[in-house]
């Protein structure tokens, strides 16, 4: 292999129109045979329940299933088999991962905005979550980690877990020990767009939740898509993206090794750097190609590189940056000499990177900050998974007589304005006399 094949290289300045509109422009294509397919298997699932579920798991994942819930003591099992290290591992995570997410349960807030008129602002855990771990091409138990464990560390009583069944009919061994690492309380061998059905409607087997959870691939981000607004989603989310924001110190193998983790996600992976530096774009091409030679998943990190990867250079950090700023991209690296404040320059990213030292790979595994990220741009709107997710507040209303007798007058006003004299009526009801 001698050439690299990207999507876009070359100055920033000179990238062309469509080129730049395509590298802005990630979100998944609205296909109407996805949206339909998603739109069919939902109704079925809706329908006919766990029966649907069972054809679909013989279907896409050519599995004969007796039954889709996957006992606890497999999990256990599972996890007492596990390689030490790797249970150590997730041990840890999961540790890091709690303590960050407890630390963000906010407090109630309370003001007396005027005498006699008190408002609360109170949170509460959602009942009933599910959490979608992938499978497919890896296993992912740090997904597990990453949409369990905050849910127990905000006080969620009910944490279900959805995984595609392998070849045994189980998830995989690591997504098993990961549930019991976590601690999920059920756990069902089901994937894709009908494991967002199941969820959000509820079957036989499955009880319905309050939220959904967690990646995926087309189909579940288009199941997820769908049912907002009956259930709680994360954020519509797509493919894998890193950007590298580097200038001249930069050191080229680092970067190499950061666009190639993301790459062997997904085919359909984003992968971008842009440097101020032309000789660091040239010897990150060099070095990417050197390690490729030796990458397991080589095909599936060519096939990213050619749909969305890309090395572009820029003429200044200023406009590094703002290029960096309008991607909006899930994971943000920053390698540059002042790497702490460009980070902040930029401030539109799901997760950043601060420095050399600070692979992506941390954040996905151990740091204890959420792995679940917005994609294609929507880090400029949405936020990454956090404890907030997992709860929901309310307001408490205190108002004693003399709070209500300064307000009646006014409150008649407002309503006989709208037309709504009831409203007046009531409020005038509790002034004292």
């Amino acid at each position: 292999m001698t050439d690299l094949e990207l999507f876009a290289r070359g100055r920033l300045s000179d990238v062309g129109a469509t080129v730049f509109a395509a590298l802005m422009n990630r979100t998944p294509s609205d296909n109407p045979d996805l949206v339909d397919s998603v739109a069919s298997i939902l109704t079925e699932v809706r329908n006919r329940g766990d029966q649907a579920l069972l054809k679909m798991a013989e279907r896409f994942d050519e599995v004969v299933l007796t039954e889709l819930e996957v006992p606890s003591d497999a999990w256990e099992k599972a996890n007492d088999a596990l390689d030490p290290l790797v249970r150590k591992a997730l041990q840890r995570a999961a540790r890091n991962i709690r303590a960050f997410h407890e630390i963000q349960v906010p407090s109630d807030v309370s003001l007396d905005v005027e005498p006699g008129v008190r408002i609360t602002r109170s949170w509460a855990p959602l009942r009933r979550i599910g959490v979608y771990a992938p499978g497919g091409r890896a296993a992912y138990p740090s997904s597990v980690l990453m949409g369990v464990v905050p849910a127990k560390a905000a006080g969620v009583d009910d944490v279900l877990v959805c995984s595609p069944p392998g070849p045994s009919g189980y998830p995989p061994d690591e997504v098993l020990a990961a549930c019991a690492v976590a601690g999920a309380d059920r756990l069902f061998a089901i994937g894709g767009a009908g494991a967002v059905a199941a969820l959000t409607y509820g079957t036989q087997t499955i009880p319905r939740v309050d939220a959904v959870f967690g990646p995926g691939n087309h189909w579940v981000t288009e199941a997820k898509r769908q049912v907002a607004g009956q259930v709680v989603i994360d954020s519509p989310a797509g493919p894998s993206e890193v950007l590298v924001l580097a200038d001249e110190q930069s050191d080229s193998r680092l970067v190499a090794y950061e666009l190639m983790a993301q790459a062997e996600h997904d085919p359909d992976a984003a992968c971008v750097l842009v440097t101020t530096s032309a000789r660091l774009a040239a010897d990150v091409e060099v070095a990417l190609l050197d390690q490729l030679q030796a990458a397991p998943r080589a095909e599936i990190c060519l096939q990213a590189f050619r749909s969305a990867g890309a090395i572009l250079t820029a003429d200044s950090l200023e406009e590094a940056i703002g290029f960096t700023r309008s991607y909006a991209p899930e994971h943000l690296s920053v390698m540059t000499a002042n790497a702490t404040a460009d980070a902040k320059s930029v401030g539109t990213a799901g997760t950043i990177f601060v420095g050399a030292a600070a692979s992506v790979a941390f954040g996905d595994y151990l740091t204890g900050a959420n792995h679940v990220l917005p994609t294609a741009g929507r880090a400029k709107s949405f936020s990454g998974l956090s404890t907030l997710h997992y709860l929901r507040s309310f307001t408490i209303q205190e108002i004693e007589a003399n709070g209500a007798d300064a307000m009646a007058d006014d409150v008649a006003v407002l309503a006989e304005a709208e037309g709504l004299q009831a409203h007046g009526k009531a409020a005038l009801a509790r002034r004292l006399f």
